[in-house]
């Protein structure tokens, strides 16, 4: 069983109605000690705590995906992020092993007969969940082509340049569960 922290309402709905003047709120996450990514709140679920072992392999996937596991009584993909973008993996990082932190990605699907869509969902471990950021969309900047890892460039929306002189990479959730998918 795992402590999961499902995503408030107040908040999804605070972004709707300040949307045009305060920005587009975005769960800020690192993928490995000294890379931090955003990916937009509106396409995340959940934040999970599992326990090692709750995570099932299965054999013959790719390096990415860490197996499935049993979430809310359905069957959910598990993939190493840090992996799967080209940088270093889960397993490579000095973590702590005994629980995993995770993402639950969801985008809207392709519409299905009766004008239903079909929500796909994804896990995604990451290093660690740190906050929620409020950032304009006309903030993020198109990366330098030349100075971007080839792995991160299909999953990349941009960067956002904080006041401060942070850079947080900014992901694109869509380009995320359509590589997995494939």
């Amino acid at each position: 069983m795992s402590n999961s922290l499902s995503v408030p309402e107040t908040l999804v709905s605070l972004n709707e109605d300040n949307s045009s003047s305060a920005g587009e709120q975005f769960l800020r996450f690192q993928l490995t000690p000294d890379t931090t990514a955003l990916l937009p709140l509106l396409q995340l679920t959940e934040v999970l705590t599992i326990p090692n072992g709750q995570i099932v392999p299965i054999a013959h996937m790719p390096l990415c995906v860490m197996g499935v596991y049993n979430w809310r009584g359905d069957i959910l993909w598990m993939v190493d992020l840090a992996q799967l973008v080209g940088l270093t993996s889960w397993y490579q990082q000095n973590l702590n092993p005994s629980v995993y932190r995770a993402i639950v990605l969801s985008t809207p699907g392709q519409k299905t007969t009766s004008a239903h869509h079909q929500n796909q969902i994804l896990g995604l471990v990451i290093n660690r969940v740190e906050d929620i950021e409020v950032c304009n969309q006309q903030l993020i900047q198109s990366p330098p082509s030349s100075s971007i890892n080839p792995r991160l460039a299909p999953f990349l929306q941009g960067y956002w340049s904080k006041a401060n002189g942070e850079i947080l990479v900014v992901l694109n959730g869509d380009a995320i569960i359509t590589a997995v998918s494939k």
